[in-house]
């Protein structure tokens, strides 16, 4: 079954990197971060999303992001930046599947191609353990998120991602 032979990809690179990890495994229906979450008792300060964005002009320019449940993706801003695009957006399920050989839910920053970057939020780099996306949508890892510094992949950016707007008393607005 291909989602096992990515999980087992994503298994033994982080094995090679002698990484502090544990393989979790879920229910498919909880995937999304919030459900995990809510399900399984883990925090979402302590739970991230890699996220594969693609670039519209020029097309071609891709990455993976991580960043923090409680925080948001700065797409427009400082990962265009980063790639030096113009235009820039969420990859399309697809397009997610052919970069990384993993479904949306499942994406982790472990085991994809070497030439495609990964940009780490520094937020992540002063948790004790950070949950990702074991590379299909029936586990997550729990891993120590200094194993990124030994990635040649991976670059911890600051404000990668901005905190969320805190929910009012009220409810919305």
């Amino acid at each position: 079954m291909m989602s096992n032979d990515i999980a087992q990809r994503v298994q033994d690179a982080l094995a090679a990197l002698r990484a502090d990890f544990t393989v979790i495994d879920i229910d498919p229906a909880f995937t999304h971060t919030a459900d995990f979450c809510a399900r399984y008792g883990y925090s979402p300060e302590q739970s991230a999303n890699a996220i594969v964005v693609a670039s519209k002009r020029p097309l071609g320019h891709n990455a993976v992001c991580l960043a923090t449940a409680t925080t948001r993706l700065d797409v427009n801003r400082r990962v265009r930046g980063l790639l030096g695009v113009r235009k820039l957006s969420f990859a399309p399920a697809e397009l997610t599947m052919d970069l990384t050989g993993m479904e949306i839910g499942g994406v982790t920053p472990f085991g994809l191609p070497d030439d495609l970057p990964v940009y780490v939020d520094a937020r992540i780099m002063s948790l004790d353990e950070i949950i990702v996306g074991g590379g299909n949508r029936s586990t997550k890892i729990s891993v120590n998120p200094e194993v990124f510094v030994r990635m040649p992949s991976v670059s911890v950016i600051e404000d990668l991602a901005n905190p969320l707007p805190e929910p009012s008393a009220d409810g919305p607005a």
